[in-house]
Order: C-alpha cells, then structure tokens, then sequence
C-alpha cells in the first residue's frame, strides 16, 4: 500500500480531532495522573486522557493504514518491515493539560522511506488546526501561513523549554532574554514549532526533544519557509540532539549564541 500524501493528511487529520475530542472531554476534569519511571519524574507525567487519546489516533491510523509502523510516546514502538510509518504524540503538554493551562496539542507525522512527509498538529481548546504535506506549504485551518519576517533579535519574540536545573539550558536563556524582545516557555514544543511556522514565535530552541515531539512541527516550519538545525548548524535529522527552528534571517544570530553551549 502506497498512500498519496493527500490520503495521509486526511486519516492524520481525522486522528488528530478524535484525539482532541478525547482530550476535551477530560480537561479540567479529575484525572488519573501517573509519574513516568526514570529521570525528572516530578516534571514527566502521564495520564488516562494521554492513554484514550492514543488509542483513538491508533483506531483510526492502524485502519488505514495496517501495514505502517508506529511511534508514540506512551507505548512501545511497533516496528514493521514497510516503508511507512507514523510518528505522534497524543497529547504534548501533559502537565500543562493536569494543570488546566490550555496550552496542550496532538501532534501526528507520516514518514514514507524515513521522509517526513504530512504533519498535523491540533490544538483542540482554540479549535486550530496546523498541517502540512511536503512541498506543499503549512495551513491554519485552510489558511497558508509563514514563518516571519523579523530581521534583528532586539525585535524577536522566542520560544524555549528547558529544566531550570541545567545550567547550559539556564545560562542560554539569560542570554537571549538580554537580546529578545520577549520569550515565552509554554510546556508544549510541538505547539512552539507550529507557531514559530505561523509567525507568532520568531524562533524555538531547546535540547533533548524525542522525535514524537518534532517531527510535525519540523517539517511545518520548514514548508513555511523556515530553517530547522542543531545548535551546530546541522540539518533535521532523526536523532537531533538539540534545536534551532526560526525565520532564515534570525539562524545565525541565534545560532551564534547557542552553538557554542
């Protein structure tokens, strides 16, 4: 089975709403709230919404596509020998979303030969939809939208996540904060990419991000004519250590300052 692009964004789409309706449905309810085993446990939550959302996108997605593997954060990948695969997060910002601060998304990717090729991000609280398809732009609810046009870091508003108990994290913050206009740490990086691909943010960085949480997001700031790296320069890989998504003009002045820590 050899899906068209068109076809992948529609059943990512269909996923990412039933998801977002299951989110929906428990937000500001009491919740079953789970710390995840291993490192920041205070701060890595998961809960029975994440759990339900997941298992409607994998309803959906497994349908049409029975043959394509899966990665998600709150299961075990399922690796299969087929050329496609579907990458997600059924709800980033969990503990935005504990908490009742409605900066949460579903964010779902569809890779073909390990290709990015369509991304969804649904934030179900504003109702707004983000796609992309590859070579064909990023959309907000049918509408085309681009990454800015701000020239200089003195007029930038950014975007970040990191652990205030990591000093390169802490001591990159300092710094840009002292060049930006402003930056905003809202707990959801799938969120953060799509407004940087939206113009809002002017750029996003942050290190140790899982591939669930980027992979839609990426390739929307890339269709909207934005620049992805590492803090070396280097292009979107699978395995990208660190992040720089922003406008064409803006790379190098942050990249000069994070490239470095």
């Amino acid at each position: 089975m050899n899906p068209s692009d068109t076809e992948l964004l529609q059943w990512a789409t269909q996923a990412a709403e039933a998801a977002g309706e299951c989110l929906t449905f428990y937000y500001q309810k009491p919740l079953k709230v789970q710390e995840k085993q291993g490192i920041n446990r205070r701060t890595s939550l998961v809960t029975n919404a994440d759990f339900e959302a997941q298992e409607k996108v994998f309803e959906i997605l497994k349908k049409k596509t029975p043959d394509f593997s899966f990665l998600s954060e709150e299961s075990e990948p399922e690796i299969r020998n087929h050329p496609g695969r579907w990458i997600l997060d059924p709800l980033d910002g969990t503990t935005n979303y504990v908490h009742g601060f409605p900066m949460f998304c579903v964010s779902i990717a569809a890779q073909w030969q390990e290709v990015l090729k369509v991304g969804v991000i649904h934030h179900p609280i504003l109702k707004e939809t983000y796609t992309a398809i590859r070579g064909q732009g990023t959309f907000l609810n049918g509408m085309k939208v681009s990454v800015s046009h701000t020239k200089t870091l003195n007029q930038s508003l950014l975007a970040t996540g990191f652990h205030y108990d990591a000093p390169s994290d802490s001591k990159n913050f300092r710094q840009l904060a002292q060049n930006a206009r402003g930056i905003r740490r809202t707990g959801s990086a799938a969120l953060d990419l799509a407004y940087t691909a939206r113009g809002i943010f002017d750029g996003f960085w942050e290190r140790n991000l899982a591939l669930w949480d980027i992979a839609a997001g990426c390739l929307m700031v890339e269709e909207a004519n934005g620049l992805i790296t590492d803090f070396h320069g280097h292009s979107f890989t699978e395995n990208l250590k660190s992040l720089i998504a922003c406008n064409k003009i803006l790379h190098p002045y942050l990249l000069s300052h994070l490239q470095s820590s």
